[in-house]
């Protein structure tokens, strides 16, 4: 019987890859993308699938406990590709800078138990009523550069992730891999890099040239689709491989040159794929990975 993809419902293209093939050597479940899947079930799922590592956020660490997570990952030996998420620097008022301050350096701790060296910076939107983008994108720069010391000592990169402008006003003052790379390029790449995430730079005119300009200071590449039309919330905009508009082969071809060779998390944010059954989820984004990104790395 021929898998179905999800949440397309069409009929697979290839055939899902069995544990063990050395096609999946390279492959990260975000957990994002298996919202409804409990930290322990997200990893479960990815060792059954036959996934070497796994992207994780904050918010279900938490609720599992640092030191617990830490050892269902270990427990399941699985690489931490990335955490997510410190940032949102941008507040005009001093006293919440110096408490996102406090929760970054909170973040680096946790990243740093977790053993991976990527902290993933989502840089903040305008302040209620502030119509300053320029002022948010030097605070966030300013913010960045006071975690620097903290995130060296702990062996952990900063990772700048500059996000699509549709979010400029809410979450992300740096649009472009430009900007970000602006940023980063005042320290060294193991001190500050960048993300390059296929949803939210895949417009971006030259990115490819950005691509071969972050070159070693690219933390993390993250896939996920741009689909048409984009739902009523746009955060959940994120489609499959394949389903959208993302041209991932010249992506993989570029971040490849550029000489990344760490993991790449698929990073889905979808309602309907949140509400496919997880293992289904697994399944559909390992065969388009090895179909139309693992081909050009």
């Amino acid at each position: 019987m021929t898998a179905l993809d999800v949440p397309s419902g069409r009929p697979a293209r290839v055939a899902t890859p069995a544990p063990g093939d050395p096609r999946l050597a390279r492959l990260s479940l975000n957990q994002r993308t298996t919202a409804n899947w409990s930290l322990r079930e997200a990893v479960d799922g990815a060792v059954a699938a036959g996934l070497p590592a796994i992207g994780l956020w904050r918010e279900p660490v938490a609720e599992t406990g640092l030191e617990t997570a830490r050892k269902i990952v270990d427990d399941a030996g699985l690489r931490v590709s990335s955490l997510c998420r410190g940032g949102f620097f941008t507040a005009s008022d001093p006293a919440e800078r110096a408490a996102a301050h406090e929760d970054n350096l909170r973040a680096l701790d946790e990243a740093a138990t977790l053993g991976t060296t990527a902290l993933v910076l989502v840089p903040g939107g305008l302040p209620p009523g502030d119509k300053d983008l320029a002022g948010a994108r030097t605070r966030a720069a300013e913010a960045i550069a006071a975690l620097v010391p903290a995130a060296v000592e702990r062996g952990v990169t900063l990772g700048i992730e500059p996000m699509n402008p549709i979010y400029a006003a809410d979450r992300g003052v740096v649009s472009t891999l430009a900007q970000a790379l602006d940023i980063a390029e005042h320290f060294a790449p193991h001190e500050v890099g960048v993300v390059v995430d296929t949803f939210h730079v895949w417009w971006e005119p030259g990115v490819h040239e950005q691509i071969a300009r972050a070159g070693e200071r690219i933390v993390s590449y993250q896939v996920c689709d741009w689909i048409t039309p984009l739902p009523a919330d746009s955060l959940l905009a994120r489609g499959m491989m394949g389903d959208g508009h993302v041209d991932f082969p010249a992506f993989t071809r570029a971040v490849a040159a550029a000489g990344y060779t760490g993991d790449v998390e698929v990073e889905i944010f979808h309602a309907d794929v949140w509400a496919a059954p997880g293992a289904e989820v697994v399944a559909t984004m390992a065969r388009r990975y090895v179909e139309l990104v693992e081909s050009y790395l």
